[in-house]
């Protein structure tokens, strides 16, 4: 009974779930992933009360939804095989290595961020903006057009054009070759 009496009110708990969950559905293109990420949120914040603290502080459940929603990502990425961006295939070889990040391997990962960074900077802003919603916010191709208020042909072609440039970036970085056009 002692355990119950930490918990905050059901009204308050509804209200915080109806929250978590319209912040997951605005980020997911499924329902039912929202639905199970929100509860997953929810046992682990509700989880993470400790005897000296009753209710874990609100800015906590939504630091965990975060992260179970990168970790979704990740996953979809993964099975879908479409990575987010591989400038060339050292870069994906690299990436496998990281599973067992030491030091060296963290630095690697930080230069490849930074030269992919460089590239996108030289993008102009709405391939940049096209190619960030897709492969960083996760947002489908159809999700960008809608956004954007393009049509579905001109978001694919920024985004090929744009991983295009990156991998060039990347060669001519790796080359010792400037990256003027």
């Amino acid at each position: 009974m002692d355990d119950l009496s930490r918990l905050p009110g059901a009204a308050q708990l509804s209200g915080l779930r109806l929250e978590v969950r319209r912040f997951l559905g605005k980020r997911l293109h499924s329902s039912a992933d929202a639905d199970d990420l929100a509860q997953d949120a929810f046992v682990r914040w509700l989880g993470s009360a400790e005897a000296d603290q009753p209710v874990p502080p609100r800015p906590l459940l939504f630091s965990i939804a975060r992260n179970l929603l990168t970790d979704h990502w990740r996953r979809q990425q993964v099975r879908s095989g479409s990575g987010l961006v591989e400038l060339d295939e050292a870069a994906a070889e690299a990436d496998d290595a990281l599973q067992t990040e030491g030091p060296l391997q963290q630095i690697e990962q930080q230069q490849r961020l930074h030269l992919l960074a460089s590239a996108l900077e030289d993008l102009p802003p709405k391939r940049k903006q096209a190619f960030v919603l897709h492969k960083f916010d996760g947002l489908s191709q159809a999700a960008v057009a809608e956004r954007m208020g393009i049509s579905l042909s001109m978001v694919e072609k920024h985004i090929a054009s744009a991983m295009l440039h990156c991998r060039r970036h990347a060669l001519a970085r790796r080359k010792g070759g400037s990256d003027d056009h």
